[in-house]
């Protein structure tokens, strides 16, 4: 015989507490909600690796032909499958990337977490990750019809498609990436630290410098290195930016390309389904999975060896 009970009461309903139905259901759909995410990570690596396969077989190009060759031409009636000028092309993006957003970026999170006025931070924070909500299409477009022909009046044999405005846009949108991760390390650092340096006679500074920073170490890098596998990803911006240009070089007046930037041009309908440009797409996205996916080991290598955990 079922058992009733009064509103928010736990006694059993037809044998079954209220409120252990609901922990079920709600363990459930949690499990659920991770097997998904588990499930889609393997779908994708099944994907890539299945059609890599694939094109390896069908163009009996060699793992050795194909990740150390200097040329890539994969459309000609000669087709050449060595992925080092893409690779190369994502290298100096990522590396250029790095450079302009790592030192604003820490420097804007050590202003916000050590020297802001709290009002300020409040502000700042959010306006600052906005940046990160603007499409990346625009950041291309902004490059393309302003920043380049602004930085030719400064380099007069930069091309019209270069590496180097590619790497100032894509700088400006990891940025917010790694202010706002920068920002959270800096300041998960126990107070006590600060208030032990000043009593000690410490300047700001040198609190900061040789306290707060080093006891952030960890955070820090981690977010340095997420901001790079974000670089390392980004499509569009390169696109528009830096050209299609597979070059094997160091000049950041040159045009290139990125793998990102190679699966977009291959991906616009030309290419017939199934044929050897078709499934270079999939050998080139698992090189870039394999890049992005060493990138986030790394981070958590660095996370482990060097957190700090405060008590």
């Amino acid at each position: 015989m079922a058992i009733s009970s009064k509103p928010g009461s736990s006694r059993p309903i037809d044998g079954v507490p209220t409120r252990l139905r609901s922990e079920k259901f709600i363990r459930f759909l949690c499990f659920a909600c991770a097997a998904i995410s588990i499930l889609t990570t393997l779908g994708i690596v099944l994907v890539l690796s299945t059609e890599a396969i694939a094109f390896f077989t069908k163009s009996k190009v060699t793992p050795g032909e194909f990740f150390l060759g200097t040329d890539w031409s994969p459309t000609f009636n000669d087709p050449k499958f060595g992925i080092v000028p893409l690779v190369c092309g994502t290298a100096m993006i990522t590396i250029g990337a790095c450079v302009v957003a790592v030192p604003i970026g820490l420097l804007t999170a050590i202003f916000l977490s050590e020297y802001a006025h709290p009002t300020v931070r409040k502000i700042a924070k959010p306006v600052l990750e906005l940046l990160a909500g603007i499409p990346t299409v625009v950041y291309g477009y902004i490059a393309l019809v302003y920043l380049t022909p602004g930085l030719r009046t400064f380099i007069k044999d930069l091309q019209v498609f270069n590496a180097l405005s590619g790497s100032i846009v894509v700088g400006i949108m990891i940025l917010p990436l790694v202010s706002s991760l920068c920002e959270d390390a800096i300041s998960a650092v126990p107070k006590g630290l600060r208030e032990g340096g000043y009593g000690l006679g410490s300047t700001k500074l040198e609190v900061t410098g040789k306290i707060v920073l080093p006891s952030a170490l960890s955070g820090i890098m981690a977010a340095v290195i997420l901001a790079m596998s974000r670089a390392v990803g980004e499509t569009m911006a390169v696109t528009l930016a830096a050209g299609q240009t597979p070059n094997v070089t160091a000049d950041y007046r040159q045009s290139i390309q990125t793998m990102t930037s190679y699966i977009v041009q291959i991906s616009k309908g030309d290419t017939p389904t199934g044929s050897i440009p078709f499934l270079t797409i999939f050998a080139v996205g698992a090189t870039l999975f394999l890049i992005t996916m060493g990138l986030n080991i790394v981070a958590i290598r660095i996370v482990r060896k060097y957190r700090k955990v405060y008590a």
